[in-house]
């Protein structure tokens, strides 16, 4: 009889308050994420829609009288073609730039054996709570020759505090110090211990820092608002802003006032599933990263 009662799978069983709590948070976080996905799918179906249907509200759950013709005009226009490639190469690069920045800094903020780590770790810290300014900035980024130029959507904003401070745990918690002294006893310098040893051990806190920094790039307009004047180095959100805000021509062939609101009340939709959907197709690939990335260090033991 033991042996049977043995081999039976034992089930808690819940009380009531229990079953009455699951049933809440099931609801509660249904109805979050109906209110996230709701507003993502309505702009997506609307995309999707005709002028005239858009701007009559009209569309609501799915596509009416399916067009791709926000679409044409976007990918069409030579402003909107220029401030996404603009857009792709401050992500790139400003995302390579900043990395490999934090990187140099949170690697030897994370050595015991630094001198003056706690002071200059003070410091960082310290510019995340005070700034010089906008004014000040400007005046910074002018002296050196950055206005209107790519290196000022690059170089301003290259380092923040935070992904720093990301770095500067995992390097302290997560490589062993051992791993280091080994590499010293092998005649490794510090360069090549970063290199070969620490990075490789790296992946997930590299990959959780380079999506923040690409999502700020990519999402950035205000900085080429104040310090870009050629319109050729525009990138998307700031073409995307001349565009809905300013009512600029996106080059389309509408002849009517009405045929050109309409149309322009259905590039709103377009042109933010333009702008959204490379960072979507990202992450995806970093998301599995994105979680290791910020656990590891943070339970040690």
């Amino acid at each position: 009889m033991a042996q049977r009662n043995l081999g039976r799978s034992t089930k808690v069983r819940e009380s009531t308050v229990d079953r009455f709590f699951l049933v809440g948070v099931y609801i509660l976080l249904t109805t979050f994420l109906l209110v996230v996905l709701l507003p993502l799918w309505f702009i997506v179906v609307s995309s999707f829609s005709s002028p005239a249907a858009v701007s009559a509200g009209e569309v609501f759950l799915w596509p009416v009288d399916f067009t791709l013709r926000g679409y044409e005009v976007a990918l069409s226009s030579p402003q909107i073609l220029k401030g996404f490639g603009n857009s792709l190469y401050y992500t790139v690069v400003g995302t390579a730039i900043s990395v490999a920045l934090t990187v140099m800094i949170a690697y030897p903020l994370s050595r015991v054996d630094f001198v003056g780590r706690k002071v200059l770790t003070g410091a960082v810290v310290f510019t995340m709570l005070f700034a010089g300014g906008l004014i000040p900035t400007y005046l910074v980024v002018q002296s050196m020759g950055m206005l209107d130029t790519r290196w000022a959507m690059l170089i301003p904003n290259a380092v923040a505090v935070w992904p720093t401070i990301l770095a500067i745990t995992y390097f302290r918690t997560a490589i062993p110090d051992e791993l280091r002294e080994a590499a010293e006893i092998d005649g490794a310098s510090d360069l090549r211990t970063l290199w070969k040893v620490v990075l490789p051990l790296s992946g997930p806190m590299i990959a959780v820092i380079a999506l923040m920094y690409a999502i700020v790039q990519w999402n950035s307009y205000f900085d080429a608002l104040i310090y870009l004047r050629d319109d050729s180095l525009y990138p998307l959100q700031l073409v995307l802003r001349n565009i809905l805000i300013l009512n600029n021509d996106a080059g389309g062939d509408a002849t009517s006032a009405l045929e050109r609101q309409q149309l322009a009340n259905l590039l709103k939709y377009s042109l933010i599933v333009v702008s959204t959907v490379p960072m979507m197709l990202i992450y995806p690939f970093v998301a599995r990263y994105f979680t290791k990335g910020l656990l590891l260090g943070a339970v040690k033991g």
